[in-house]
């Protein structure tokens, strides 16, 4: 207990020193006592920059940080497979696909962005779940098959970058994840369909802690497996989702987050999915913030740098499912 109660207090202190370093470091730089000042009086210019353009960008470096990570605990749950992934399996590129599709169509209904890639996604994960069983979830199966689902979306998705006009910023926000140029409207968004997915992750981990027994047991304990499997993939779905439709495409951070927090707090979903949300938001801040101020005043998107970090960690776990799965 006394390993978790650290692991807790750590990340919480490294998320608030990440987050004031990435406040007050840039192309504006400003002192922390500036700062606390200029937030409370309104009158340096230079804070009411960054408060419009760096605060915007940060809130949802956390918000996306935290509801992948916890997406990607929720589906590992669901799946019984510790590959499964938003951004591997398909979930994400689904769901980056059916908002330009509806932008396109539909350009004045910005808000309901996270609608239409909450369907996308959960159009692409009712694809990979569907095709996966066979007599059963087999892990590796649902691993390639996501693969393919998230191969076809994504080509999809690159489809527009052809078409012109608007739409090749479009694919380009959805697929660099730069973070740059958010509003507090993107803020919005974020912090209020994140939130709803991230309070709702919350009620279900006794539901993720039964389905990590086997199906018959779990319904023996009185666990609806159907509709467990069901209510959370929907959130999870709609965590991935929103972070995607808002913040960009995020491959490897539903991956690496959950791992990581079952060595430091152990499997237990109550302990887990907190963890991983604070976890996730550090993670994505940390590479947003290297991404920015690495090669200043140009920038290196932060889903390059987790895909930079996620891809040998990825080499890793496939071969330790070996061992795993006794393959």
């Amino acid at each position: 207990m006394r390993k978790k109660f650290i692991s807790f207090i750590t990340v919480i202190i490294l998320l608030v020193i990440a987050i004031l370093y990435s406040a007050v470091t840039g192309s504006i730089d400003v002192s922390m006592f500036e700062l606390a000042k200029g937030l409370f009086t309104g009158s340096h210019h230079d804070v009411e920059v960054i408060k419009d353009l760096r605060f915007p960008r940060i809130i949802i470096a956390v918000f996306a940080g935290a509801a992948l990570s916890v997406s990607g605990v929720l589906l590992q749950a669901v799946m019984r497979n510790p590959l499964a992934e938003p951004g591997i399996i398909g979930v994400s590129s689904g769901a980056a696909f059916a908002s330009v599709l509806m932008i396109s169509i539909f350009p004045t209904l910005f808000f309901y962005v996270p609608l239409f890639a909450f369907i996308g996604g959960a159009i692409a994960f009712m694809l990979v779940y569907s095709f996966s069983w066979k007599s059963g979830l087999d892990p590796l199966r649902m691993i390639l098959i996501g693969v393919a689902i998230n191969a076809v979306f994504t080509g999809l998705l690159q489809v527009f970058s052809f078409t012109g006009g608007s739409m090749v910023a479009a694919v380009g926000d959805m697929t660099t994840s730069a973070l740059s140029m958010k509003k507090w409207t993107d803020v919005d968004i974020m912090v209020l369909y994140g939130s709803i997915g991230l309070i709702l992750a919350l009620f279900v981990y006794s539901w993720c802690n039964y389905l990590a027994l086997e199906d018959k047991t779990a319904k023996n304990l009185g666990l609806n497996v159907n509709l467990a499997r069901f209510v959370i993939s929907a959130i999870a779905v709609l965590l991935a989702s929103v972070a995607t439709a808002i913040a960009g495409m995020f491959a490897f951070v539903g991956l690496i987050v959950p791992h990581i927090g079952r060595i430091l707090v152990g499997t237990d979903h109550r302990l887990l999915i907190p963890f991983s949300a604070l976890l996730g938001a550090l993670l994505i801040l940390i590479a947003d913030t290297v991404g920015r101020t690495l090669i200043a005043p140009n920038e290196i998107p932060a889903s390059i740098i987790m895909a930079l970090i996620g891809g040998p960690f990825l080499i890793f776990l496939l071969r330790k499912s070996d061992r795993i799965y006794g393959n």
